[in-house]
């Protein structure tokens, strides 16, 4: 019988909690992650065989996300090639800027797992390095 989503996001909640992470469900489709260290959060989402994920930098006025800021985020060499940036509508004129990676899971066995924990590291580890490219940029006065 194979595995169900929510078979899939109950096995990777496991093994995020087992390496200390923090892990809580919301809607039934989506996993928090929070690091117990430096209290940074993340959300997971599995669509099929894709685990998407996506940590929040910052939400700013939307006047704040400039052509310039755009080519810092874009740039090939901007320190960051394990993430992507995306921008969101957050809603009353504020932008929410993300980074974002993802994994394709096969079995769930060792290599997913490595898989996973590596695209979750690679954030947290992304997202000190954003704030240094684009952190200033940001800043809401």
């Amino acid at each position: 019988m194979p595995n169900t989503t929510s078979s899939h996001l109950a096995q990777i909640h496991d093994l995020l909690a087992r390496k200390r992470y923090s892990v809580s469900e919301s809607d039934g489709s989506v996993l928090k992650i929070q690091d117990l260290e430096s209290g940074i959060s993340l959300r997971a989402v599995l669509e099929g065989d894709i685990l998407f994920l996506s940590l929040v930098c910052m939400v700013v006025p939307r006047s704040k996300i400039t052509a310039e800021l755009m080519y810092k985020m874009l740039a090939a060499d901007n320190g960051i090639s394990t993430s992507h940036f995306q921008l969101y509508d957050a809603g009353s004129g504020q932008i929410a800027v993300t980074l974002n990676n993802f994994c394709k899971l096969q079995e769930l066995g060792p290599d997913d797992e490595d898989d996973i924990l590596s695209c979750v590291s690679f954030l947290l580890a992304d997202v000190v390095h954003a704030q240094s490219l684009i952190g200033a940029d940001l800043q809401v006065a």
